[in-house]
């Protein structure tokens, strides 16, 4: 069985890329929502289920709780243990994946069109009952302790909480969604049990499928599958507010590398700028060796192997972020280099070659994402998740297209913020110091 699955992978990765998306929305007898995407060529479908809200559901002093649990939803659900659960998986030639972010649940099946009854009452059993014995959440725990213990060497991640402590005061983004050791720690089976019911309700839900179901048939499915979860879970927490002033913060470690994080405010997702707002932050950092950030700081100076700047727009803030990690004799100059293009582009904005030379990748580059019903079901569930309308794969191209040079300088000036950029800087950095 596993053969066939593997086979059935490849074919459906096969699928050429540029194929027309067509995406009907289904509502099952239930009224449960679903974008869909038919394929009969392969006897298989991709099910994407989100639940909003994720580990930032979590109470202050029950940090953790919402990864935890996601973690064992597959350690066993109904009368069968984890041992028991993996087995029948395997002989369905079925997969099942949960995970949690800041913002989201989400729960990832693929499974043959033979089994698929078979497959959706194992699921099903995943997402209602499980089990979450105490064997599977010491193991599971130690797990997670592990990883977060590792966390506390690795300069990256040090950055990242720091910056996140800096950002989001008493948010629940300020921490880390996997806890602290200490409130992991003290997690007791009836957390992990709260968060479940909280985290997996039907007024959070977003669904997509990918593959050979039709929509009567996966209409059914649905009520099937989700139909008995709770209408409502725990509630979702306000916004941020986002705090990010302009200066620097060294944490000393002793590593012969240093590592940044520099970040300002962003933008929303649903902002009519936020096309102007890609392209922009493609142009200066988010286009590998073509960004500006690259070409001025590692091809022109030698002072990294890489950096980089990405838009980061959750649910509940909306920041600008980048990276970067160079030697810490030569740190202090790459804060400076990124400074200044940083302050230059706001000021003097983007050549039309460069605008011109932007709108060809990212149009180009975009049908590549669509190379198998896994990712565009992940991609449509996305959509949902993002309010974008139904035609978005066919129009995203246009909107990208329809961005003028005196948009994307308007939005240069307006969204780039030198007096806020703020480094986190985790090493032994030559001529820098904390100065806020």
């Amino acid at each position: 069985m596993k053969a066939v699955l593997a086979l059935i992978l490849a074919l459906m990765l096969a699928v050429p890329a540029t194929a027309e998306v067509r995406i009907q929305e289904v509502t099952s007898p239930k009224g449960i929502k679903a974008w869909l995407v038919e394929e009969h060529s392969i006897p298989f479908t991709a099910l994407e289920i989100r639940f909003r809200g994720g580990t930032s559901l979590d109470a202050p002093d029950r940090r953790g709780s919402t990864y935890l649990m996601a973690a064992l939803i597959e350690e066993g659900a109904g009368e069968l243990d984890a041992r028991t659960f993996a087995r029948e998986l395997e002989a369905l030639a079925a997969s099942f994946s949960y995970d949690s972010s800041d913002d989201s649940l989400s729960v990832s099946a693929r499974f043959l069109t033979e089994n698929r009854d078979e497959a959706a009452d194992l699921l099903r059993l995943s997402l209602l009952q499980p089990r979450f014995d105490l064997e599977a959440v010491d193991r599971v725990r130690a797990q997670v302790l592990s990883g977060l213990r590792s966390d506390l060497k690795d300069p990256s991640a040090i950055a990242g909480r720091t910056f996140s402590t800096m950002a989001y005061g008493d948010h629940p983004y300020a921490s880390d969604g996997k806890g602290t050791i200490e409130s992991v720690q003290a997690l007791t089976r009836e957390d992990i049990v709260a968060a479940h019911k909280g985290a997996l309700s039907l007024d959070r839900i977003y669904v997509s499928a990918v593959g050979d179901i039709t929509a009567e048939e996966l209409g059914n499915l649905l009520d099937h599958l989700l139909g008995d979860l709770p209408e409502t879970g725990a509630p979702v927490p306000a916004k941020a507010q986002v705090q990010i002033d302009e200066g620097t913060t060294v944490v000393d470690y002793d590593t012969p590398q240093s590592v940044a994080l520099f970040a300002q405010p962003g933008m929303e997702r649903d902002d009519d700028d936020f096309f102007a707002a890609y392209l922009l932050n493609h142009i200066l950092g988010g286009g590998s060796f073509e960004s500006r950030l690259m070409h001025e700081v590692r091809e022109k100076r030698g002072l990294t192997y890489g950096v980089y700047s990405y838009l980061v727009p959750k649910d509940l803030a909306a920041v600008y972020m980048g990276s970067v990690a160079s030697a810490n004799d030569r740190i202090a100059e790459t804060v400076q280099v990124i400074r200044d293009e940083w302050a230059k582009m706001a000021k003097d904005g983007v050549t039309e070659e460069e605008l011109r030379n932007a709108k060809t990748y990212l149009t180009g580059a975009y049908p590549l994402r669509f190379d198998g019903n896994g990712k565009i079901a992940s991609i449509m569930v996305g959509m949902q998740m993002d309010n974008l309308p139904i035609d978005y794969i066919a129009t995203r191209n246009d909107k990208v297209n329809a961005v003028t040079l005196e948009d994307i300088n308007r939005v240069a000036n307006e969204l780039l913020q030198p007096e806020k950029l703020h480094f986190v800087v985790v090493g032994k950095p030559e001529g820098l110091k904390t100065t806020n």
